[in-house]
């Protein structure tokens, strides 16, 4: 859930990006003890058409919260990817690291970049995708 507040500095005409740690849930796919949060990734840009594009990923193939509210069970709580869950492994890593390594934190913590944009990239990617359904859109 991320994204809404994203959403609301895109809409504000930032571009922002926001992500959070968590306790570790995420092992390596190769097996092994837990090392990294789901650690969700939020990314908004602004639009002049109004409509921001804002991708909001959780790096486990189930979020935490849906282990919480039975929607999924906590064997679940792996990174996403099937055969690429290496890569969502790596990015759950990364992203604790920055995190903490910025923070000072030790596993629990946030980081919000926040920018005016320079570009308005997003009109010129609607046209290219023919009206398909893009991140954040309704």
């Amino acid at each position: 859930m991320l994204g809404y507040w994203v959403r609301k500095l895109a809409e504000g005409g930032f571009v922002a990006a926001l992500t959070a740690t968590s306790p570790p849930r995420l092992g390596s796919p190769a097996g092994g003890a837990k090392l990294a949060g789901t650690n969700p990734l939020a990314i908004a840009i602004p639009s002049s058409d109004g409509r921001a594009v804002v991708a909001d990923v959780s790096m486990g193939a189930v979020t935490y919260g849906d282990v919480l509210t039975g929607a999924a069970a906590e064997e679940a709580l792996v990174p996403f990817g099937g055969e690429q869950a290496h890569k969502a492994f790596a990015l759950a890593l990364g992203l604790q690291l920055l995190v903490d390594s910025l923070t000072g934190a030790d596993g629990y913590g946030a980081l919000l970049f926040v920018a005016r944009p320079e570009g308005d990239p997003v009109p010129a990617l609607r046209e290219l995708a023919g009206g398909v359904r893009l991140p954040g859109d309704s």
